[in-house]
């Protein structure tokens, strides 16, 4: 029977990479969005970063193969339903390691160094994640929001752009609010097939899932809002309007709680961003806002 790529191409998950956009913050946020060298330094960390995320999803397939046959939607994946093999997982996540590695040394050349050490921070703690991290509670949550922090961190040292500490701080909540909303959706699958998509799943429920997702909605939110108004941010923009971009930030929170906790669609946060309308307008709104305040 011929085979085709497309299960290869479904395994390293390609739509998921959307998450390395992070990559480009700190070029953003610096004002420096007409440095032609600082977008192709970006650029090329935000290929190294998706071939190493592709690597990592091959392996963590590879491990959860026989859990994954007994979930209602993760017995579709390639390695899970027979499409690709396990060696075959092993052959191409190593291959995409080796690309990843490759794409930072052809073009970081002035950050070659630092660069390479936060790529190897990212994926050797994911791949501690994919082995034990990931099955004890609260940890795994705290190591998603740790990956994205990286990939801020990743941005600026192949721009040269020093980071604030703000931009630590939001990229870590905002991402530690959607990971605990992707988790709330794992526990209500769990208490609807009564099948634990995870195994320390057990260590959540859904009463414990609203408060934190509460908890962290409303620090995310206080914490963007004191990022606008602080006199760093309103001295490096050169404006005391920043803050009316809350608006968009707090409009596209409350969609996402809704999501949630009323239609219970959080499963991808990636899949949500791509298909829901309402929070694409927020995030365009908010991108065209800081664009006004920033450049115009």
């Amino acid at each position: 029977m011929k085979r085709t790529l497309a299960p290869f191409i479904r395994l390293i998950r390609p739509h998921q990479w959307l998450k390395n956009v992070f990559i480009f913050l700190p070029l953003f946020f610096s004002g420096q969005s007409g440095n032609l060298t600082g977008w192709l330094m970006s650029s090329a960390a935000f290929v190294s970063f998706s071939l190493a995320s592709g690597s990592i999803y091959c392996f963590n397939d590879i491990i959860d193969v026989e859990e994954d046959r007994l979930h209602r939607l993760k017995k579709k994946r390639p390695i899970a339903g027979g499409q690709v093999t396990v060696r075959e997982g092993y052959f191409l996540m190593f291959l995409l390691l080796a690309l990843s590695v490759g794409t930072v040394i052809l073009f970081q050349r002035e950050s070659t160094v630092h660069a390479l050490s936060v790529l190897a921070a990212y994926w050797l703690m994911n791949i501690a994640y994919c082995l034990k991290l990931k099955q004890l509670a609260i940890i795994d949550v705290f190591v998603i929001a740790t990956g994205f922090v990286l990939r801020v961190v990743i941005g600026g040292v192949v721009t040269g752009i020093v980071l604030s500490h703000w931009i630590i701080i939001m990229s870590f909540l905002l991402s530690l609010f959607l990971a605990f909303a992707k988790r709330r959706d794992d526990v209500m699958t769990y208490r609807e097939t009564g099948v634990q998509p995870r195994r320390h799943i057990h260590r959540y429920n859904a009463d414990f899932m609203n408060q934190v997702l509460t908890v962290t909605a409303t620090v995310t939110m206080v914490g963007y809002i004191m990022y606008t108004v602080s006199e760093e941010v309103t001295t490096r923009f050169g404006s005391q309007y920043v803050y009316l971009t809350s608006l968009f930030v707090l409009a596209g929170i409350i969609r996402y709680l809704q999501l949630t906790l009323v239609e219970t669609k959080s499963g991808s946060p990636t899949d949500i961003l791509l298909h829901d309308r309402f929070i694409q307008a927020c995030v365009l709104c908010w991108i065209l806002a800081f664009c006004l305040i920033i450049y115009a």
